[in-house]
């Protein structure tokens, strides 16, 4: 691509300087300051976050999934946010995935030129059978990632819904995205490095998008997370600890329902049903 980097906001020039002549105290206390204005670029998009989660649940409902392709960081994120909805909403494996630039050996380490192929990506979805009904959010800081934009443009292309989260304004990945999400947080503390606080504001998009979708289908109940797994023993305390706070039973029987039944749900209404 002949894009002109220095034109970027996530490749701007830091606002600060001589970073290497700070005090540690001075370089903490700086970070802090930029990471703080983070939350408030997202509150300017809610609109478009509000606008994807509604398109999302729609196919969801119908047998949909949510698909996120990304690189680097972006990538990580989507993979990180992907493999944690299983637990904590007891949904199955397939109903979320994350894919990476380079396959899952790209998420420890980086695997060099994976990002430049525009035609892996459909490659990778397509292993899973995407259709239709499914929707591909595309994740890329800059904005210009090849696999992003050869994917979603795949994914146009065959009438799949297709949004991203980016933290440029007028990029290609956004261009090539039905519900573009675009969160413009400037300049990171060291020059390019778009795992600070442009990661941060894609990490706060994905926590947005993933548990607002998760509330509309029903995989929450109150404020409780009543279909989690109950894979370790802090779950199955936190889960004994909702069921108490629900029913009124002891910790005892709480426990004996969360064994019988495999979830709070359905203890909590093996309880409300007698």
């Amino acid at each position: 691509m002949s894009e002109n980097l220095s034109a970027l906001a996530t490749e701007s020039t830091s606002t600060y300087d001589n970073l290497e002549q700070q005090t540690v105290d001075t370089i903490l206390r700086q970070i802090n300051a930029e990471d703080k204005t983070v939350p408030l670029a997202v509150e300017k998009v809610i609109p478009a976050i509000e606008a994807l989660v509604h398109e999302i649940v729609k196919r969801m409902k119908q047998g949909g999934r949510l698909f996120y392709i990304g690189a680097g960081t972006s990538g990580r994120l989507g993979v990180v946010d992907a493999s944690e909805c299983p637990p904590t909403y007891g949904v199955p494996h397939d109903w979320v995935i994350g894919l990476i630039a380079g396959g899952d050996s790209a998420i420890r380490k980086a695997v060099e030129n994976a990002e430049d192929d525009e035609k892996q990506a459909w490659l990778d979805m397509e292993a899973y059978g995407i259709d239709e009904l499914d929707t591909v959010v595309g994740i890329a800081a800059s904005g210009r990632t090849p696999y992003v934009i050869g994917g979603l443009r795949d994914a146009n292309a065959r009438g799949i819904l297709t949004g991203c989260i980016v933290c440029n304004a007028g990029s290609s990945v956004a261009a090539e995205a039905k519900f573009p999400i675009e969160v413009v947080v400037g300049p990171e503390y060291v020059t390019g490095s778009t795992r600070m606080k442009s990661g941060t504001a894609q990490k706060l998009v994905l926590n947005m998008l993933s548990t607002a979708v998760m509330i509309q289908l029903g995989r929450v109940r109150g404020n409780k997370m009543v279909d989690m797994q109950l894979s370790n023993h802090k779950l199955v305390l936190r889960a004994i600890r909702m069921v108490r706070e629900a029913t009124g039973v002891s910790d005892e029987v709480a426990a004996d329902l969360l064994e019988k039944h495999g979830s709070v749900r359905n203890a909590v209404d093996a309880i409300q049903a007698k």
